[in-house]
């Protein structure tokens, strides 16, 4: 089955013994460089997509549709593995079952179903979470709509930094029982805290935004995390780097002056033909 190498390469990660960064990616470009590079894991997040599709912040303006899209342009362009940011699931159970089967089919290698309350309710300005029913509730839709079962599926809560840490081991204890894959952690805000929640749960963890004192990787390896995001730089150095180079040839500078562009023999390496059609193999499910 096409893309079953891929997640079966996240799977590796997450039944290893080493905590990993993956590299933030958000379209056919970023995720070629993230490859070339060496990186294990793509990571597709819900506020880079947003800002990549639509130019627009991370208020949940996106849709299912457009996100999968830009999935399928990364699928196509690379074979790094890619964990993706999937939000709520774009709606209740039913919508979060469609969200599995549209991301599978566009090669996600892995995909994290939230309980955040999005879009936000009308008149506040705190993040809220949805029930713990309806938690679970999205996390069994979201098994069900998978059809390769190397497909991976996390539940995410940000409880640690919305309600309190007993309601944080409830959730993440009842999206264990379900039969996630793994556990996906934001807003953990301290060491304690942190070793709480691994002492209460089994599955592999992955975090999000931690403190500074939980960066050491074989210490977060020790504890079961086996994925760390380091947040989404690429993105907004990207986005710098176009500023200053548009401002520079507004302002006049010719475009042989302009200093820090990508070298013919960088573009060559990133879009070498020979990786283009092994690329294209994999994605129309010529190997496995």
């Amino acid at each position: 089955m096409a893309f079953r190498s891929r997640r079966e390469k996240l799977r590796s990660i997450l039944s290893g013994s080493a905590c990993i960064h993956p590299g933030s990616v958000y379209d056919a470009i970023s995720i070629r460089i993230a490859e070339d590079l060496g990186f294990p894991l793509g990571m597709f997040g819900g506020s880079v997509a947003s800002l990549a599709v639509l130019g627009d912040p991370d208020i949940t303006l996106i849709t299912l549709t457009e996100l999968a899209e830009q999935m399928r342009r990364m699928s196509r362009a690379a074979a790094l593995p890619v964990l993706v940011d999937a939000d709520h699931g774009y709606g209740n159970a039913l919508n979060v079952r469609r969200t599995v089967q549209e991301l599978e089919t566009a090669g996600a290698a892995g995909l994290t179903v939230e309980d955040t309350l999005l879009p936000g309710a009308f008149g506040e300005t705190k993040a809220q979470l949805i029930s713990l029913e309806e938690g679970v509730g999205k996390m069994k839709a979201a098994l069900s709509g998978r059809s390769d079962p190397s497909l991976v599926i996390m539940g995410r809560t940000g409880a640690p930094s919305i309600s309190s840490l007993d309601d944080t081991i409830r959730r993440a204890q009842a999206y264990e029982a379900t039969g996630v894959d793994a556990l996906f952690f934001t807003g953990i805000k301290s060491r304690a805290e942190f070793e709480a929640i691994v002492a209460a749960t089994k599955l592999p963890i992955v975090l999000g935004g931690a403190p500074e004192e939980l960066n050491a990787l074989d210490h977060l390896a020790a504890q079961r995390v086996r994925i760390a995001l380091q947040g989404h730089a690429p993105i907004a150095a990207a986005t710098q780097a176009v500023y200053d180079t548009l401002k520079a040839l507004r302002e006049g500078t010719p475009p042989k002056a302009l200093r820090g562009l990508a070298s013919s023999e960088l573009n060559g390496r990133v879009m070498r033909e020979s990786d283009v059609k092994a690329r294209s193999a994999d994605f129309l499910g010529l190997k496995k």
